[in-house]
């Protein structure tokens, strides 16, 4: 018998935990962190619907911190074997844990300073520290793509390129159930990108499956095609440049980033870019980029063709007008720039990170864009203003919104409803019931329907911590 739980990302698109049982053994997939309103995600990141020490392995599909966030909380609470994931994954994820650690520090120590007239309420106390992080990594295993690892009795797992950021992966188990005596493919997607993104290579097209977990992100929706985007993105930079405004993007420090930093020097490079600095202020984008270079394994053929200009040696995330700033000191000169530059800094939602110094800076400058590329999750401060809130609370302060707010979803990393069924309908094995994670419940009933109805696939759109049987 074979049962998954739906610990996380059921009804949301965050905090990916799926927990799969059989021939005795409990299999995660993914431990990522839920992000929303404050108190919902202290409760829901410290309390783990499992105990972590019956958990025998896991795997991770990918860096992200909705899908890996919580790792450190997990081994703190007591997992003791091996995380399963990419080269490059493992790479990410040794700078991201140690800076999301930072964060719920920090957060921590600024929540305990603000409590004024509530002193008799006990201390906030972050959900993990940096120790905490440093020591997850230890746990942590890298395979190669398309490589089967057995990692319980009976299941074997392999990781496939998704094609959504550096290192993501879709997981196949290949399941020897001994108590039904049959054999079952599970195929859990991950997020799945979209192909013709420049950087990355497209996702590869999986054989086939029994039981499909599967993202929903976009699943109502289809995204403009990228080379109009990419139009777009020129024009609101040329707009806000003209009105001597800045340009805020908030971009997620791994992969957003770099996919925007490429861009703009693929402008630089043809003349359409305005003379106007760019900075990227963010210390965990920094590391990131590094850690990008360090694995052109998983570049596509545009970005190795636009490399190999001058003799191979175009760096495709640096150019003459880009500055990565590392030190506090440098971050806060930006504050006094003078006219139009373009700023890039995490964290993508805008929940936290040197992104909230900006807009505490600009938002009240009517001459100032921010410019959204990425989901902006419900009850975050992003989602609030591409809802066009008049008034934000940025560190516990109220801000009157006059900026101007612009969203380029062709940026995303997911495939759309399209790209999703296009990507299940290519398997020759179609499977005999899907799951849909990982999206809103309007998208994930959207695309449930257009699943069973075009597909022929039994599609459900399981709640939190729901168990079924397979």
């Amino acid at each position: 018998m074979i049962t998954i739980q739906f610990c996380g990302a059921a009804g949301t698109v965050t905090g990916s935990q799926h927990l799969i049982e059989v021939n005795g053994k409990r299999i995660l997939l993914d431990c990522g962190m839920f992000q929303g309103r404050r108190a919902e995600s202290r409760t829901r990141n410290r309390e783990f619907p499992f105990d972590p020490k019956t958990i025998d392995a896991m795997v991770l599909s990918h860096a992200h911190i909705d899908h890996s966030g919580n790792i450190p909380n997990l081994v703190k609470q007591g997992y003791r074997s091996e995380i399963l994931c990419t080269f490059a994954t493992r790479d990410l994820c040794a700078a991201m844990l140690i800076d999301s650690a930072h964060i719920q520090e920090n957060d921590a120590l600024f929540l305990n300073k603000k409590k004024g007239r509530h002193r008799d309420e006990p201390d906030v106390v972050p959900l993990y520290t940096q120790e905490d992080a440093l020591r997850s990594l230890d746990s942590f295993s890298s395979i190669g793509y398309d490589r089967p690892r057995l990692i319980a009795p009976g299941v074997t797992a392999t990781l496939s390129d998704a094609g959504h950021m550096l290192g993501s992966a879709f997981v196949t188990l290949d399941i020897e159930d001994f108590e039904d005596k049959r054999h079952v493919r599970l195929l859990f997607s991950g997020d799945i990108g979209r192909p013709g993104l420049p950087i990355l290579r497209d996702p590869k097209q999986p054989d086939g499956c029994d039981v499909l977990i599967m993202e929903s992100t976009y699943g109502d929706r289809k995204h403009p095609v990228y080379e109009d985007d990419i139009r777009h993105f020129e024009q609101i930079i040329g707009d806000a440049y003209r009105r001597g405004g800045k340009i805020l993007i908030p971009a997620f420090a791994v992969g957003r980033t770099q996919q925007v930093v490429y861009t703009l020097h693929q402008l630089a490079r043809t003349g359409d870019l305005p003379n106007v600095p760019v900075y990227v202020d963010s210390p965990l984008a920094s590391d990131v980029t590094n850690v990008f270079r360090l694995h052109p394994e998983c570049y596509d053929d545009e970005i190795r063709a636009f490399m190999s200009q001058n003799g191979g040696r175009v760096d495709p995330f640096g150019f003459s007008r880009l500055h990565y700033t590392r030190n506090v000191e440098d971050s806060k000169q930006l504050n006094f720039l003078q006219g139009s530059a373009i700023i890039i800094s995490a964290s993508g939602m805008m929940e936290a990170g040197r992104i909230l110094h900006h807009l505490k800076n600009n938002i009240e400058d009517p001459n100032t864009t921010v410019l959204v590329v990425g989901w902006q999750a419900e009850h975050t401060l992003g989602r609030r203003l591409v809802d066009g809130a008049p008034q934000v609370r940025i560190f516990g302060d109220m801000y009157e919104n006059r900026a101007r707010t612009e969203v380029l979803n062709g940026f995303s990393g997911h495939a759309d409803a399209d790209g999703l069924l296009a990507w299940v309908g290519g398997m020759a094995q179609r499977p005999k019931q899907a799951f849909l994670v990982h999206g809103e419940p309007e998208p994930a009933a959207v695309l449930a329907a257009r699943m069973s109805a075009e597909q022929g696939v039994p599609t459900t759109v399981p709640v939190w911590k729901q168990k079924v049987t397979v």
